[in-house]
């Protein structure tokens, strides 16, 4: 009497390529979240600093100088490429900011110069 034997070895459990990409984007994911986290207010200050450099330097730039807007972009520091700068030509005054972190407003104020505007100045614009 012949016995039929079998050479299959038990399925391993396997984890598909796509559930594995799954696990490893929301490992990334929370690792950066975590980052941010412990890094927010570095960033936050960061952010403060460069957009009140931006707006004193572009504000002196434009309206102690004279230049166009485009030509001042060329006095910003590197790393400052994230801060945004609008124009208000009518008040002789600038605004930069860095989008959900900060905000500052520089304005030409007479033989002051470019001054920069307080939180609440800032507020009742």
């Amino acid at each position: 009497m012949a016995t039929a034997t079998s050479n299959t070895t038990p399925a391993k459990a396997s984890i598909s390529k796509r559930r594995m990409a799954a696990y490893t984007g929301i490992g990334l994911f929370a690792l950066a979240l975590l980052w941010l986290v412990f890094n927010f207010s570095e960033l936050k200050g960061n952010a403060k600093l460069g957009t009140g450099y931006a707006a004193h330097v572009t504000c002196s730039c434009r309206y102690i100088e004279g230049r166009s807007l485009e030509d001042c972009a060329k006095d910003m520091e590197a790393g400052t490429e994230i801060v945004s700068i609008s124009d208000d030509p009518e008040n002789k005054r600038i605004t930069t900011s860095v989008m959900f972190l900060a905000t500052a407003v520089a304005e030409k104020r007479g033989e002051f110069g470019c001054l920069q505007l307080t939180e609440e100045e800032m507020d009742a614009l």
